[in-house]
């Protein structure tokens, strides 16, 4: 990896953030809560943590020892002050580029879970909907190595204009230098968001995205394509499909199938993939590669932040020159620790920690990617 200075971030992370208030109920207390009766129902905790991909990718990639900087907006509220204590909290540098807006309000999900039971969300977009491209000062992240950017179906600027507000952000940021990375998240086909046509938007922003990466149940329903059992041939559609949109790199999430990596046969396209990839831009490793690595055993108790971890650990990989099956192995372990733990958080280790379990043999699971599959 390329020595930068201490004050200098490597990666910025920009995109979806809010604030997860965890509401702890006892399952039969939650059974018999009347929203019209005004009764007073007791909880046994309430917890307040980041979330949204910002903080989930953010920290992932800190903790990991990447120099990260995260670049969202919040208001001048309580659950803004809150986001920003606890981003301090683990490292100052981390809010360097984020935005405060006096006039927005914080985005907030509160998670209400009765113990034992499914959680349910009630959620404020705030903030994230006015996001646009004066809220991503490319002087501020000029010497960073690589930008990425997630969740755009749920940020309401980003998502409603075919992709254009998107597009701008990202030219520019290329325009600086950087590598460009894009993540999606599911879409709520009754929700506004349902009724993008995200196979255009797709065609108007891929063209600027490097890496893209998302899950494949995520564009199966944007690209609506009908949902179907993993195989190699719906890999090589699917990531073809998205090369030929203009991406460079893609990484489809497959859950516990493992994660399936294809890349542009086009040398011209891997040539300006800016500071993150410029030497592996130029190496045969990356150019028309096309495979697949099966996900690794965890003990799982929590899947919350997973591909955004996993995502994390991708980048933090091409970041110090890996090669791509190197790259995307090291991604899935990432995930792997994650799920080990209940939050998006706190299972993500050490680098050196995630090279030692990977020395060792780590068992991997039973997947269409499989080697003898």
């Amino acid at each position: 990896m390329a020595p930068t200075s201490p004050d200098v971030p490597d990666v910025i992370v920009s995109g979806h953030i809010c604030l997860d208030l965890i509401l702890e109920f006892e399952s039969d207390a939650f059974a018999d809560l009347d929203l019209e009766s005004g009764a007073l129902v007791l909880i046994n905790q309430a917890k307040s943590s980041t979330g949204g991909v910002v903080a989930n990718t953010g920290l992932a990639l800190h903790r990991l020892g990447v120099a990260t900087s995260l670049m969202a907006k919040v208001g001048e509220d309580l659950f803004g002050q809150e986001i920003l204590r606890l981003l301090r909290a683990r490292d100052p540098q981390l809010v360097e580029c984020m935005r405060i807006d006096p006039d927005a309000r914080t985005s907030f999900t509160a998670v209400i879970n009765p113990v034992g039971k499914d959680h349910t969300f009630l959620h404020l977009a705030g903030a994230n909907d006015s996001f646009g491209a004066e809220d991503v000062s490319v002087e501020r992240i000029s010497q960073a190595r690589l930008f990425h950017f997630g969740y755009p179906p749920i940020m309401k600027r980003i998502r409603q204009d075919g992709g254009h507000e998107l597009k701008t952000i990202l030219q520019r940021v290329r325009d600086a230098g950087l590598t460009t990375s894009l993540d999606m998240c599911s879409v709520d086909p009754s929700s506004e968001a349902g009724r993008v046509d995200w196979r255009s938007y797709l065609a108007t922003v891929l063209p600027e995205v490097d890496l893209f990466v998302p899950s494949l149940d995520e564009l199966l329903a944007m690209m609506e394509i009908p949902r179907c059992d993993v195989t190699r041939a719906l890999l090589h559609q699917v990531s073809g499909q998205l090369l030929d949109l203009g991406a460079a790199i893609v990484l489809l999430k497959l859950g516990d199938q493992g994660l399936f990596l294809r890349t542009t046969p086009d040398p011209q396209r891997l040539e300006p993939l800016g500071r993150a990839l410029a030497q592996q831009a130029t190496s045969e490793a990356w150019l028309g590669c096309e495979m697949g690595v099966p996900a690794f055993e965890a003990q799982v108790v929590g899947t919350t932040g997973a591909g955004d971890s996993t995502i994390a650990g991708f980048i933090g990989a091409l970041l110090k020159g890996y090669r791509p099956h190197d790259a995307i192995t090291f991604a899935a372990a990432v995930g792997a620790f994650c799920v080990e733990q209940s939050d998006a958080v706190s299972g993500i280790p050490s680098w050196n920690d995630v090279d030692e379990r990977l020395r060792k043999g780590w068992p991997t699971l039973d997947s269409v990617l499989s080697e003898n599959a």
